[in-house]
């Protein structure tokens, strides 16, 4: 498939425009960073707890949120998670000051569900709950009253009653929640007289806990600045190596390019309010992979027309390749683009933040790599060309 062929579209022509819309969505998007209330950080660089909890009934968030804070558990963010009709709901609660990890990990969410338990659950806050419950607790229950007569062998029946504890936890899995005892009924290996156990002993809790995440406050510290080295370091890493492997004036050009796909897609981040988490860090590593690559293939081509066209000036070479590599630069942000949009619309919320630093960046740096590399590459071998004419006609000191 082939278009946009013998274009001679001047992409250089208004360079300095461009760049200078540039540095307008550069510099606002630095203001979004830091004069905004700023980036949103996830669980995983804050510090705290977050639970993903399904609900059986619908439920309003403020009835989560009083529950939460009823219990002394104070700036609860309570989030729905997806669609409406799942009843699926985000808290997260941030690591006090005087919070530790381990006390993160032993106490913040067992009171968040205890909280619940109280609010939701009244009625069989003492019973086994079957939407709550590991393997081993349905085993326990079923092992001490053997339903199934199966203590003739003790490790045959532990055996056996493991199984069917594992067989009503996948089957939670796969309804999602459980909501009538006819679904548990339907879990592999449970007999009538195993679920008459199950119904005298448990009840069908309110709600499940899907996610149960805790950071502590140091780990959180460590992440968020090994996510900002990370960054950092991956653009010095393409700047050397394009250095290396072409010249310094390319690996400035893509260097510029790259740095404005990441200020420009982080502001954006930032308005619209994503969360800020380890899977956006993947993104903008990705999307700084994915710049590099765009502007790496219109540098080759320069490298290879400036053998080819000897007479011409740098500026009439880059708009010859900028036209020459049109065709793939475009129907290879295309292909990335349909992906992203996909990603973005049928990914789900936890995916919602990755994808759209990577729907923004192929936007934006599909347009970085010919409008903000090739000036920059320009201007850095124009200021290079200064330098060495004002050094030629230098005077010399003389000779005593």
């Amino acid at each position: 498939m082939q278009f946009l062929t013998n274009t001679k579209i001047p992409f250089l022509k208004y360079r300095k425009l461009l760049v200078w819309v540039s540095f307008v969505a550069m510099a606002l998007s630095l203001i979004a960073v830091f004069a905004i209330p700023g980036i949103t950080y996830g669980i995983d660089f804050k510090g705290g707890t977050q639970l993903t909890i399904k609900m059986r009934d619908a439920v309003d968030a403020n009835d989560l949120r009083n529950a939460v804070e009823g219990a002394g558990i104070r700036e609860a963010q309570i989030q729905q998670y997806g669609p409406a009709e799942a009843h699926e709901f985000l808290i997260r609660v941030p690591l006090a000051e005087t919070d530790d990890a381990k006390k993160l990990e032993e106490g913040s969410a067992a009171e968040i569900i205890k909280a619940l338990d109280a609010a939701f659950n009244r009625d069989r806050a003492s019973a086994l709950d079957l939407n709550q419950r590991g393997s081993s607790s349905f085993e326990e229950v079923l092992f001490a009253a053997d339903p199934d007569n199966k203590k003739a062998d003790l490790d045959a029946a532990h055996a056996h009653y493991a199984q069917v504890g594992d067989a009503i936890v996948a089957q939670r899995k796969e309804v999602k929640l459980f909501t009538s005892w006819d679904q548990v009924a339907a879990s592999a290996g449970l007999s009538p007289a195993a679920l008459e156990v199950l119904k005298s002993q448990g009840a069908i809790g309110s709600f499940q806990v899907i996610q149960n995440e805790s950071v502590g406050s140091q780990i959180g510290s460590e992440l968020r600045q090994k996510g900002f080295w990370a960054v950092l370091l991956s653009l010095a890493a393409m700047l050397v190596y394009i250095w290396y492997r072409y010249e310094l004036r390319f690996g400035i050009g893509a260097l510029a390019a790259s740095a404005h796909d990441l200020i420009v897609t982080l502001g954006l981040f930032v308005v619209i309010g994503y969360e800020f988490n380890l899977n956006t860090i993947a993104a903008f590593l990705t999307l700084v992979g994915f710049s590099v690559n765009d502007t790496v293939v219109i540098f080759d081509r320069v490298r290879e027309n400036m053998r080819r066209y000897r007479r011409l000036s740098l500026e009439e070479i880059m708009n010859i390749s900028v036209n020459e590599t049109l065709p793939r630069t475009l129907m290879t942000s295309g292909t990335a683009l349909t992906a992203c949009i996909a990603l973005f619309v049928f990914g789900g919320e936890v995916l919602r933040g990755f994808s759209f630093v990577m729907l923004v960046g192929v936007i934006v740096g599909t347009y970085s790599s010919i409008f903000i590399a090739s000036p920059f590459a320009l201007w850095w071998d124009e200021v290079a060309a200064k330098r060495h004419d004002a050094a030629a006609v230098a005077p010399k000191p003389k000779s005593v």
